[in-house]
This record gives C-alpha cells, sequence and structure tokens, in this order.
C-alpha cells in the first residue's frame, strides 16, 4: 500500500511456536485495513528453513478449498524485514473460547471443520511439498522425554501393537486443537496455526483432538466431537485407540514436568477449574480407554 499509513499494532497472546503481532492501517483511500504477522521461532525455522513460504502456498490452497483459515498476502522466507522469517496474513474477527454458552453446538462444529479439512486429499491439494505421516506413531521414534504423566506403558503397548493399515492421504492440521480456532458470536470463524500441517492419516488429528476435548470439555463433550465427526466422514476408525494413545504421548511430551503451568494458560479465559488433578484424571481415563480397546483389538 504505497500511500499506506499505520495505525497501530498490538501483540497477539496465545502464541507459542511464533510471535503474534496484529497490524491495523490505513490505505491511500482511507480504508481500515487489519492484517497479523507471524514471526516463527528457531524450532520451526530448523525444522524447516522454508516455512514461511510453505505456510503461505498452504494457506492460498486452503482459500481455494473454502477452508477457515486466514487468507495469506505477503511472505518473506529469509527473513529480511524483521531478521527472521514472517507472514503476512488477513486479520480475522474471533478470540479463542474455552467456556463456549452451547457446548454441544461448539463441539459440532469443531468437528465439521475438522472433517473439511480431512476431505482434502493429497491429489485434490495438488502440492507434493507437504511432509508425509507415516503409519507408525512418530512419537515412538523420539526420545522419551521426562513428563509428569506415566507413559512407560503406553509406549509398550503401541510398540507390541500391529501398525495401522495404510489409507489415503489426507491434509492434517497437525495441532488441530480448541486452542487453534477462533470464536465470534458462537461462530468458528478461523483454524489458525497451520505450521505443522503434513499429510497422513486422519486419526492422527482426530485423536489429537479427542484427547484435548477431553481434558477440556469433559467426556460429555468428547462423545459429542467424535459422534460429529463420524457423521460427517467415512473414515473408519478401527484404528482410532492406537492414535489415541500416540495422542497421550504427545501430550506428555508437550505438558512436560510443570502441569501448574500447563493449566495457568487457561486461567484467563475463565477456566478456573481446569486444575492439575483434573487434567491428570482425564487424560489418565482417556489412556486407560483407549489402552483397553487397543488390548481388546489386538488379542480379541
Amino acid at each position: 500500500s504505497p500511500n499506506g499509513r499505520l495505525r497501530r499494532t498490538w501483540p497477539l497472546a496465545g502464541g507459542i511456536s511464533a510471535d503474534m503481532t496484529a497490524v491495523e492501517m490505513e490505505d491511500g483511500n482511507g480504508r481500515a485495513q487489519k492484517f497479523v504477522v507471524r514471526q516463527y521461532g528457531p524450532a520451526h525455522q530448523q525444522q524447516n528453513p522454508h516455512i514461511a513460504a510453505h505456510e503461505f502456498q498452504l494457506l492460498r490452497r486452503l482459500q481455494d478449498a473454502g477452508i477457515a483459515a486466514p487468507p495469506p498476502h505477503y511472505a518473506d522466507p529469509a527473513g529480511a524485514l524483521l531478521g527472521k522469517p514472517c507472514l503476512v496474513m488477513g486479520y480475522i474477527e474471533g478470540q479463542l473460547d474455552f467456556a463456549p454458552a452451547d457446548l454441544p453446538q461448539a463441539m459440532r462444529q469443531f468437528a465439521h471443520h475438522l472433517a473439511q479439512i480431512h476431505s482434502l486429499t493429497d491429489a485434490k491439494l495438488g502440492w507434493p511439498l507437504l511432509p508425509r505421516l507415516g503409519v507408525a506413531c512418530p512419537e515412538l521414534a523420539r526420545p522419551q522425554s521426562d513428563s509428569a504423566l506415566e507413559t512407560a506403558p503406553l509406549r509398550r503397548a503401541l510398540a507390541a501393537a500391529v501398525r495401522p493399515s495404510s489409507r489415503t492421504a489426507v491434509l492434517l492440521h497437525g495441532d488441530y486443537w480448541p486452542g487453534n480456532v477462533l470464536w465470534q458470536a458462537g461462530r468458528l470463524t478461523a483454524v489458525i496455526d497451520w505450521e505443522d500441517a503434513r499429510l497422513g492419516d486422519p486419526l492422527f488429528d482426530l485423536s489429537i483432538s479427542r484427547l484435548d476435548v477431553a481434558w477440556i470439555f469433559g467426556p460429555a463433550a468428547l462423545s459429542i466431537f467424535t459422534q460429529a465427526y463420524a457423521a460427517a466422514t467415512a473414515v473408519d476408525t478401527t484404528s482410532l485407540p492406537y492414535w489415541d494413545l500416540c495422542a497421550v504421548l504427545r501430550l506428555a511430551r508437550l505438558a512436560g514436568t510443570d502441569l501448574a503451568a500447563w493449566v495457568d494458560f487457561f486461567k484467563p479465559y475463565g477456566r478456573a477449574d481446569i486444575t492439575v488433578p483434573w487434567f491428570q484424571e482425564q487424560v489418565q481415563a482417556f489412556a486407560k480407554a483407549a489402552l483397553a480397546q487397543l488390548t481388546k483389538r489386538q488379542n480379541p
């Protein structure tokens, strides 16, 4: 915008993997516009030096497919402007909501948008640069890290289990949880943070979502979300217990040993009821159910 004028900037809360800044400007005709500048952290830069260019291309394809994702405007893969790679996207009105007024309806919308994402196969995307997820739980390939959650029995069960069968690869968000969707007036307005996107088994995404829904909103919400997803897709869920356990290992790694800091994230969003005991109880119940189902299917 050659004749544009900067009005204000402000940091956006909630970003972990990248620094997020909102920018409001006025174009040469006096019209106000808002954008988001996403600056990638060192972990993602090391994992993918081309992350800004790749996410820009992915967001363009998501726009073409009608997915509720931020529209991309500009990418600086080399970090020439701000010292590190960045992406400029359109600002979408909305906020995180961990206490929706109508929880069942929110869970149905959450499931519907995940089903939309999974409707995009690698052939439909037509973009060969996305990484591919293997058929085995990726957490098993990582060194076992310290965690406040007991994971050794889960790792043994997954290592001994028959790997899920390969299926048509679909687009995976990679981190589809309630902290990566925006809401406004009870409507889901955007799915954000696509830097972990890949191609693979849709149950990988589904299980991450299921676990986070379970410990944030409880078992009733988990049931509504899972049923709504199943009704919107034709995905075979036979291998769901395997991926559920994989999701628990992933969460244990991310949460680490400081569970108090993990649950403190939710207090500003009106969820002081989410405590360490609640977190542990819900995650352990989820893991126990998945382990029992996996054992039953492996030993009918």
